[in-house]
Parts: structure tokens; sequence; C-alpha cells
């Protein structure tokens, strides 16, 4: 079995620590060395500022994405629709209205109508 050593630790540090280390770690041990294994391996210092956080990120990315969309709203409402339009206004084609033909009166055909009919009138037949 390992030996422990003590180590002096302010009573607020001893306590954040253990509360950690119970709520990731199944020991005190282990939870220290995964710490020193961290900073060691990702060769930082403790006291480093690692950067923004997490939220800071999303909220400066969120603001750029909404920059992006009234950039692109922007380019659609005073470029795209009316170039649009005037592209479409080109290829629609409306058909001519068709004048009727002028046709010489002796080629036009005749209509065989007639115009008058003669009445049969009864009371002579008999």
């Amino acid at each position: 079995m390992d030996s422990f050593t003590g180590i002096r630790f302010k009573k607020e540090t001893a306590k954040r620590f253990q509360t950690f280390s119970r709520k990731y770690f199944k020991s005190h041990t282990e939870a220290m060395a995964t710490m020193l294994d961290f900073f060691f391996y990702n060769e930082i210092s403790p006291k480093e500022q690692l950067g923004p956080t997490g939220r800071t990120i999303e909220a400066k990315i969120l603001k750029r994405i909404n920059a992006v969309i009234a950039i692109i709203r922007d380019v659609e409402k005073t470029q795209t629709k009316p170039t649009m339009a005037m592209i479409q206004s080109l290829f629609e084609t409306e058909e001519p209205t068709q004048k009727p033909q002028l046709i010489e009166k002796k080629y036009a055909e005749e209509k065989k109508e007639v115009r008058f009919r003669e009445k049969k009138n009864q009371s002579n037949q008999l």
C-alpha cells in the first residue's frame, strides 16, 4: 500500500478541492494526479489565462452570424431581386397581337347566306 503525506492548505481551498474531487474522481489522489498531468501534458501554467470562455466565444459567433445574415438580406434586397426582375422581364415575351390580314375582295370568300326566303302560303295550296 502507498504511503500518504500531509500537505497544508487553507481550509477554504481544501474544502473546494474536496468538493471538486468527490464530484469528478474516486479519490483525492486521483484528482490531484489528473490535474497535474493536465498542466504537464498541455504545457500550460495554472496562472495563465486560456482566453475567452465558451460563452463569450458563442456570443461573438452569434453576433457575427447575425451580421452576415443582415448583409445577405441587404444584398438580396438591393442587388439580387432587382437584377432577377430585369432578367425575367427580358425573357418574358408577349405574343404580338395578330392584325387581320387584308385580302382583296375578289379573293375573299363570299358568304352564301340567303337574305330573303319565300313564305309558303297555305291558302294558295287549296
